[in-house]
């Protein structure tokens, strides 16, 4: 044979090869949970893994190419695997009656000290710990599933933590030399990312639970950091940086990577987590809102996941999403997940933009260095700058890289547009390297009134779209504009909040309007916690600067502020379930702000809606005596899956009661047990049934209704004696359309509330009311 002919046979034999593999993805088969529960033996869990392998053999053709394809055999709780395979095979797969979904494997994405005073969190909480007041979450285990952890941060650090829960079956696993050494207070750091090599085969991963990008070190130190003196960010914001449960046990699941954050091992992780007994499961991550009906709960690793914990009495707490301020746009919208939707505190960074006219703007910053005061500086508008060369001047517009000419913006501070597509920190970067002394920073109309002080490399601020006008003007009639940003400063007090964040994903959800979504609202904008210090605060290659601490703005900031306050329930009140502990941060949450206004809006302005915070912003203190609860049965999470279309064969794979059957009449979603009220579409009358139990003393609760716009709304029977703790009782809501026409249609919003007098349990009520 030639060399021709050979070399013809290579190629197509690699072309070959080529397109076999490029037909292969990564799926995760779903069969339900595993009947040996937590006490399974070794032999348990290989008895488990040579099951999925026979599964999938039968399919590929052989034992050895099931044990190349499969990567993850989920053994403890989940029962399943994640596996490599052609299309056609996992839908042919699907069809088996032992397997209840097979979904692809896809990527997640992250939601990226003061803010637990503005919670009223403990009044006069100490300091340190030595007080009775200082026990705060002791014995409950507190876990991230995040970008792992900073394992040197003080945040973690063991000084004046309790023993190690005996329940505890985890460990620190690292394979690398610069390990991750556990203590008393961070018991476990763990990796996962066969998933997102599955994906991405060249992700750059390492065998250490060590976060290299700062993400989850944040977040795990927001829910149960330990007491850090003079914690600050460059001189911001200096105080005791603490967690929400201070005295809890925390773990780091790591699961995401530069990449994002495989579904494939986010499942992994739960399913490890749940065999290490974890109490509370924190989530800042998620795959975007859903659009594709109610099967998609249990075909995301996320929902699927925290279905099991949830069944096994763990909190889950998840990130409602950054994809505000735009309606439906909510993420983890499952009923048994505490959804948490991000708004502003009071302390604010004010840094002052100075005009040559006399006009001063207020604005916002952590800039590390400032101008001199003494002189003010050339302003030029990026769009005026543009590189020599530059065929879309919209770049020099938004001052993306290498968009600026150094000859025009040398000593000048630029004025620069914020978008949705470069990072606020990147475009400081590209003033910075052009020679720019400074850069203003400008909201268009989409982001509003919401600023963010980021920290910048260069003297820079924020300012809103309503002040951009008065620059604007300034820049246009003026023939020599010249100003200057004041220095640094930290106020506490002065800013009116809560506040909804503009980017905080809001509801209604479209899977399941049925059920309220986001629950609540929690601090998540400009937050201080613990960092990584492998990377700058502005993850920039060129920013040199390391920090302990840092400030992050995003759902994944306010997500770990609620799994700490679910820890402080834990900890107090060990017996309750998760949805006790959900209800009770619901239902004891305000909608009103530090002013005893109603919480704004910032995307609009106006006032902010239930679509937004939910029930409304947590109040820690409040939530510790709720007075009574919605305990919603893991039974009725099942029922409402029925309703859903999920049949009884199918959901007997989530419990043990192998005589679980769907009702013969289906559940109505309004009627899940649920601390909010939510009506899908009311065109006449609807009757909705809530249960309340007590754990609290005995008293006699009364209603109150503020009855949604053009909704009658009636409560039968108005008042409930509860003789004893745990007892329950039940009441129906009786809503009825009164709108005259089509002009009257749309979503209306109220509140009831049942009071003895001390304990206020409040519920938002959400209806979409139209005409019969």
């Amino acid at each position: 044979m030639d060399g021709r002919k050979l070399t013809l046979l290579s190629f197509i034999l690699i072309v070959t090869i080529t397109q076999a593999c490029a037909q292969k993805k990564s799926y995760i088969v779903y069969l339900g949970h595993h009947p040996h529960g937590s006490d399974a033996t070794i032999e348990d869990h290989e008895r488990a893994k040579t099951s999925h392998y026979n599964l999938l053999a039968s399919y590929l053709g052989s034992d050895e190419q099931a044990r190349d394809a499969i990567f993850y055999s989920y053994t403890n709780h989940i029962n399943g695997f994640a596996a490599s395979m052609e299309e056609k095979e996992a839908k042919e797969l699907a069809k088996h009656p032992d397997v209840l979904s097979v979904f692809p494997n896809k990527i997640y994405k992250l939601h990226t000290t003061r803010s637990w005073s503005f919670m009223d969190m403990m009044n006069n909480m100490p300091t340190h710990r030595g007080s009775n007041k200082a026990d705060l979450g002791r014995n409950v285990i507190i876990a991230t599933l995040d970008t792992g952890v900073w394992p040197e941060s003080k945040s973690f650090s063991e000084e004046g933590m309790g023993p190690i829960p005996s329940k505890w079956r985890g460990s620190c696993e690292d394979k690398t030399k610069n390990k991750v050494h556990c203590n008393r207070k961070l018991i476990g750091a763990k990796y996962f990312y066969k998933g997102i090599l599955a994906i991405s085969p060249n992700e750059n991963v390492t065998d250490s639970a060590r976060d290299d990008l700062g993400h989850g070190t944040h977040t795990l130190s927001t829910a149960a950091g330990s007491f850090v003196p003079s914690a600050n960010f460059f001189g911001y914001a200096n105080g005791t940086a603490h967690g929400g449960a201070p005295d809890a046990h925390v773990a780091a699941y790591k699961v995401c990577w530069a990449a994002g954050c495989s579904n494939a091992d986010i499942l992994a992780a739960f399913d490890t987590a749940l065999h290490d007994n974890v109490d509370i499961l924190s989530l800042s991550l998620g795959s975007g809102p859903s659009f594709s009906g109610g099967t998609d709960f249990l075909n995301d690793a996320i929902a699927l996941g925290s279905l099991h914990a949830v069944s096994r009495g763990a909190t889950v707490v998840c990130s409602a999403g950054n994809q505000g301020p735009g309606d439906m746009s909510i993420n983890n919208a499952a009923p048994w997940i505490v959804t948490v939707a991000a708004s502003t505190i009071d302390r604010d960074y004010p840094s002052f933009l100075k005009l040559g006219d006399h006009h001063i703007i207020k604005a916002s910053s952590q800039e590390s260095e400032s101008l001199p005061q003494n002189k003010l500086y050339p302003f030029i508008s990026g769009s005026d700058a543009a590189a020599p060369g530059l065929v879309n001047v919209t770049q020099a517009k938004l001052c993306n890289t290498s968009s600026l000419d150094p000859e025009k913006v040398k000593g000048k501070i630029v004025v620069c547009m914020r978008d949705l597509e470069i990072a606020r920190v990147q475009k400081g970067m590209t003033v910075k390297d052009a020679g720019g002394a400074g850069m203003v920073l400008v909201n268009n109309e989409y982001w509003g009134d919401l600023i963010i002080a980021d920290p910048h490399v260069l003297p820079a601020t924020m300012i809103t779209y309503n002040d951009s006008f008065t620059l604007f003007s300034y820049l246009k009639d003026t023939k020599n504009p010249k100003g200057n940003i004041s220095p640094k400063d930290t106020r506490i007090g002065d800013q009116q909040a809560p506040a909804m964040a503009e980017f905080s994903s809001r509801g209604p959800s479209y899977v399941t309007p049925q059920v309220l979504k986001p629950d609540v609202t929690a601090p998540g904008v400009n937050i201080l916690a613990a960092f990584t210090e492998l990377v700058s605060p502005t993850g920039l290659d060129d920013d040199k600067r390391r920090t302990p601490y840092a400030f992050l703005s995003g759902t994944s900031m306010s997500c770990p502020h609620v799994s700490g306050v679910a820890g402080l329930l834990k900890a107090a009140h060990p017996d309750w379930s998760a949805a006790a502990i959900k209800s009770a941060i619901m239902t004891t949450a305000r909608t009103k702000d530090n002013k005893h206004m109603p919480m704004r809006d910032l995307a609009t302005g106006n006032e902010a809606t239930p679509f937004a915070y939910g029930n409304g912003h947590v109040r820690p203190n409040r939530a510790s005596d709720p007075g009574l609860v919605y305990d919603t049965k893991f039974e009725d999470y099942l029922k409402f899956l029925c309703t859903l279309g999920f049949n009884s064969t199918y959901l007997r794979g989530f419990t043990h009661d192998k005589h679980f059957d769907c009702p013969s009449k289906p559940m109505m979603l309004e009627n899940l047990n649920y601390p909010s009220i939510s009506v899908g579409t009311l065109n006449t009358t609807i009757v909705v049934t809530r249960t309340l139990k007590n754990v609290g003393p005995a008293g006699t609760y009364h209603v109150r209704v503020d009855a949604p716009p053009r909704v009658e709304v009636v409560v039968k029977p108005k008042v409930l004696v509860f003789p004893k703790v745990g007892e329950e009782k039940e009441y129906s809501i009786t809503m009825t359309s009164r709108i005259k026409d089509k002009s009257q249609e749309g979503y209306k919003f109220g509140r009831l509330m049942w009071t003895d007098g001390k304990h206020h349990v409040r519920s938002a009520i959400v209806v979409n009311v139209a005409s019969s």
